[in-house]
């Protein structure tokens, strides 16, 4: 599948993403290292969700969740529909201990609570996971576009070019720079997607999918039997909190926006808006994956589903918005990743190195690591296509990697007991019994998905940090004061909570984010 584009639609994607460096440049921030790591702590709940749901919304939602529901149906978004009630728990009991121990990344918690050795392990793998597994997925995608554009061009150029677009804002400028990119990028999302929906539900879309949903036909199911490929149902309550608590609490691409909040109320809101916001997904993704089955049979890989949508359904002018659409996601995910990693390793690593470090060292630090961590991704980039799809690429990578940092974030936060060398003991069993299953995954457990291993992992390494906790002195108060969660502080918080107005209350949203989240479940059950 080729096609071409118009000199408007040309014109469109060419003055969006001028546009989009332009602005991004202009309110960029890097006087000193707050304000280039965390754009000074002043932004306000509207524009950390905005960036959240912008920095999120990356190949493995509009390419890897649209093609996954060509092929399997909507129980993809269960993903998202977890993610929502996971980004209420966060919000609710880990956000607090983040923003109120002054964090600048998330394993520097690791060291407040445990020792440093969690931190850099922690540290170490988020930078190794930011580069081959999001910022070169990230670069595939986009090279998957414009191949379709222009096929004759190397798929390794294209990659290049997506690259120096990402860190022509994001190098200069640091968080302030993304974030205020996002904030456009987001705009951008939102409409187009929704206008893309509208006219794949108008192409012949909704009858088809009004016929599966009238006929019971499991395209149209998120709850699946415990045998199915995709997302077994036992799979919603075991092992995707698992996955999600990584990617929207211990993430520090994404966490790092709600630290850029001004205060923690405004951080909790900035998420229950991206919950909102995510859970239309159902309907600007899944669905409309759903109904491309009967626009477009036969495609040859689901990857291509997103791309065929807006080449085939969208009429000049809007093809080029739609294209800007993906343009924007993509780079805003790039750009969110590469500041993250170089706030990783300046703040993380360097800093450690060399104590004596000023402001505009470290700023400086910061900057060298982007362009390394994007020319890296950028090579390893056309490598991914090796993995079958996208999503199957992202999740069973992160399945592996994510469930023993997932519970050394969970026993420190909600346990007095767990010390540091129980925690880091954890940490290197998990991480060994995840290079063996990357190797010998079948040997051991056979054809079990991938989601059912999650909690194993999970629960295996919260027994060996309590065991191994127990044979060593209990943490101090210093390691325990402002470094986990309290009644006390809970109690206290429901009852400062009273004099605040409904719509001001982030726990009033919360819940309005889970009755929604069911109502949702039961419909499409």
């Amino acid at each position: 599948m080729t096609a071409t584009i118009s000199p408007i639609d040309i014109a469109i994607i060419v003055i969006s993403m001028a546009f989009i460096i332009w602005w991004a440049l202009k309110n960029g921030k890097s006087s000193d290292s707050k304000s280039y790591f965390l754009a000074g702590r002043s932004m306000s709940w509207i524009v950390v969700g905005l960036s959240l749901f912008a920095a999120s919304i990356s190949s493995t939602t509009l390419i890897g969740q649209t093609g996954d529901a060509y092929s399997t149906g909507i129980a993809v978004f269960n993903y998202n529909l977890m993610g929502v009630v996971v980004m209420v728990f966060f919000a609710t009991f880990l956000l607090p201990v983040y923003i109120n121990s002054g964090i600048f990344t998330i394993p520097e918690f690791l060291e407040r609570r445990f020792d440093a050795r969690s931190r850099y392990y922690f540290s170490a793998i988020c930078i190794i996971g930011n580069v081959f597994l999001d910022a070169a997925t990230a670069l595939y995608a986009a090279a998957l576009i414009i191949k379709l554009l222009v096929p004759s061009v190397d798929i390794q150029i294209i990659v290049i070019v997506f690259a120096i677009l990402a860190a022509s804002y994001t190098i200069p400028g640091g968080l302030s720079s993304a974030i205020n990119a996002e904030i456009i990028q987001a705009v951008i999302l939102i409409v187009g997607s929704v206008l893309l929906a509208v006219f794949v539900t108008m192409s012949g879309g909704f009858e088809y999918f009004r016929e599966l949903l009238a006929s019971g036909d499991y395209m149209t199911k998120l709850i699946r039997p415990l045998d199915d490929p995709s997302t077994p149902w036992l799979a919603l309550f075991i092992g995707m909190p698992i996955t999600g608590l990584y990617f929207w609490a211990n993430n520090q691409t994404l966490v790092q926006r709600v630290l850029s909040a001004k205060n923690l109320n405004e951080g909790r809101k900035g998420v229950m808006l991206n919950g909102g916001i995510t859970l239309t997904t159902l309907f600007l993704f899944a669905i409309p994956g759903v109904m491309a089955q009967k626009l477009f049979p036969g495609l040859a890989s689901p990857d291509m589903v997103y791309p065929a949508m807006i080449l085939n359904l969208m009429p000049v002018g809007l093809l080029g918005i739609m294209i800007a659409v993906l343009f924007a996601a993509l780079t805003s995910a790039l750009s969110a990743i590469m500041n993250s990693t170089s706030t990783l390793f300046t703040m993380d690593f360097y800093r450690k190195i060399d104590k004596n470090a000023d402001d505009k060292k470290l700023v400086r630090i910061g900057k060298i690591v982007s362009v390394i961590v994007v020319i890296i991704a950028a090579l390893w980039a056309p490598q991914i296509g090796k993995f079958g799809s996208i999503l199957k690429y992202y999740q069973e990578m992160l399945a592996y990697l994510a469930p023993p940092i997932v519970a050394a974030f969970i026993v420190g936060i909600f346990s007095k007991r767990v010390n540091g060398q129980g925690v880091f003991t954890g940490l290197i069993s998990g991480l060994v019994i995840a290079v063996f299953l990357l190797f010998f995954k079948s040997a051991v457990f056979g054809n079990m998905h991938f989601l059912f291993i999650v909690p194993i992992l999970f629960t295996f390494s919260i027994i060996v940090m309590y065991l191994v906790s127990l044979r060593y002195t209990r943490p101090s108060e210093e390691k325990l004061k402002e470094n986990i969660f309290t009644l006390d502080g809970f109690r206290k918080e429901t009852i400062e909570l009273k004099n605040v107005k409904w719509y001001s209350n982030y726990r009033v949203w919360g819940v309005i984010l889970l009755v929604m989240s069911a109502i949702i479940l039961v419909i499409f059950i």
